[in-house]
């Protein structure tokens, strides 16, 4: 469980005694209150500023803190009812709806932290302890140091940083120009530009079925309608998306080459070079996520399709936020020719650009002795943590762990439940045993084949925790009369 910080806790109790104080009356002195809690200074100052946030207190410099006046709040109701038309009316172009569907429901429950107790199965980060966040905090203060650190970045990014994602995805060889490289909000921002860059409102995207949901969701947002691609153990079946570009004339294919997402697939070598081809004799561009290329369990890593390919097909979608940290949102997109104004065009548009010091302590981070030293550490504790898991699933839920294949990299295992599970009641039920998975349905674009769940192993304390979930998962399934054994 969670526990308060001091100063949160001093907080909480000033909050309450606001009440004695009249509105504008002067609040104890902050050498009255570090004596009073045995705390230092910058303890209480931060205890202050939290009230001031919220309202309750205002600070003069030189006077001391006050109890806030009260403020006068409009009560009256507000009839919002016209919105459930506005919100839900298509766009219409040339007779035809735009589909455009905005739900983060599938992406939410991964971003949310878990209640106390709960067992957090469905994180997308990593777990506080294995995050380096004694190097970031020294990256932060070394950044904030440098000098025009608070001056505006150039646009597609500080050129140091470009160079590095250029030397990380294109290799030694120089595949990649650092001219190639666009610095973005993290992997997901990545992902949005890419889509809205790519394809217009209203045209197929095909994807690998299943699918990371977030990639789902950012598609329905920008009115792109995604088309499944069926995979098997070694990645999408090349001879299925030859087909898929023949049928909806797609101009986009997203894919994730290593470590896929929720299957943990490999892309099988054959199937590289075909994917650029296919995709360039159809005239059209693959996204290629390279969002666990940092979280590999140790072993060889084939390049990125990007670094093979002759003809500037695909984007590339590099991000630190996932090895590092969910607050670290710097990640790239690498592409070569004229679509590069394109993305840059986009993000400018939208977010303007990545702020200077998030890319100055991004820079000091990776170029740190520290940087590598986390990769082994994450490398290490990923694969513990995967053979563990693995191992309590073939002790409690044999019939279901004889479905799981162990994957190299990233931090899921893809789990196929017995034909007629109701994926969605088991996942509520396992809840409310504290146990928090992600269901396999919102992984897919169309009607799911079967049912299933996707289990995280990154968001966890330690290996004790994820034997103790499984438990609670097999208990969960013997009650509902899962049949989980050999």
């Amino acid at each position: 469980m969670k526990r308060s910080s001091k100063f949160e806790e001093i907080a909480a109790t000033l909050r309450q005694e606001l009440e004695r104080y009249s509105p504008g009356e002067k609040l104890p002195s902050s050498r009255a209150l570090v004596e009073r809690f045995a705390v230092s200074p910058v303890t209480v100052s931060r205890a202050l500023a939290a009230l001031t946030a919220e309202g309750l207190v205002i600070t003069r410099p030189g006077a001391g803190a006050y109890r806030a006046q009260h403020s006068v709040i409009d009560t009256r109701a507000v009839d919002t009812s016209w919105q459930q038309f506005a919100l839900t009316a298509e766009d219409q172009q040339h007779g035809e709806p735009a589909p455009r569907t905005v739900d983060a429901s599938s992406v939410f429950a991964s971003l949310v932290p878990p209640p106390p107790g709960v067992i957090a199965f469905n994180g997308g980060y990593l777990h506080s302890s294995l995050q380096p966040q004694q190097a970031l905090g020294a990256a932060f203060a070394r950044a904030a140091r440098r000098p025009g650190a608070w001056d505006r970045p150039p646009l597609e990014g500080l050129t140091a940083l470009r160079s590095w994602f250029a030397r990380e995805v294109g290799g030694p060889s120089g595949g990649v120009l650092p001219s190639q490289v666009l610095i973005t909000g993290g992997g997901q921002a990545a992902l949005t530009t890419a889509l809205q860059a790519l394809a217009p409102p209203g045209s197929p995207v095909l994807v690998e079925s299943p699918t990371y949901p977030g990639v789902l969701a950012a598609a329905r947002a920008a009115g792109l309608r995604p088309v499944p691609v069926p995979m098997d153990n070694d990645g999408v079946r090349v001879d299925f998306l030859e087909d898929a570009f023949a049928a909806t004339g797609a101009r986009v294919f997203y894919c994730q080459p290593l470590f896929h997402n929720p299957t943990g697939a490999v892309l099988a070598p054959d199937r590289r070079r075909r994917i650029t081809q296919i995709a360039h004799a159809a005239g059209a561009f693959v996204i290629e996520d390279a969002f666990a290329r940092r979280l590999g369990h140790g072993g060889q890593l084939p390049p990125p399709l990007v670094a093979d390919d002759a003809y500037g097909t695909v984007v590339h979608v590099s991000s630190l936020t996932k090895p590092a940290s969910p607050n670290l949102r710097v990640g790239a997109l690498v592409a070569r020719g004229p679509v590069m104004e394109r993305l840059r065009a986009i993000q400018l548009v939208d977010s303007f650009f990545v702020p200077r010091p998030l890319q100055e302590a991004a820079l000091e981070l990776v170029g740190s002795p520290a940087w590598p030293r986390h990769l082994r550490a994450i490398s290490s504790a990923l694969r513990e943590r995967r053979e563990a898991m693995i191992g309590a699933l073939r002790r409690c839920l044999p019939g279901i762990a004889a479905t799981v294949r162990a994957p190299a990299g990233g931090y899921h295992l893809w789990l196929r439940l017995p034909d007629g599970t109701d994926e969605t009641a088991l996942t509520a039920a396992l809840f409310r045993a504290d146990v928090a998975v992600s269901p396999g349905r919102p992984c897919f674009a169309a009607e799911a084949p079967a049912p299933y769940i996707r289990l995280s192993f990154a968001d966890i304390a330690g290996t004790d925790e994820i034997t103790e979930g499984i438990h609670r998962i097999a208990t969960v399934c013997a009650d509902s009369g899962i049949a989980t054994g050999d």
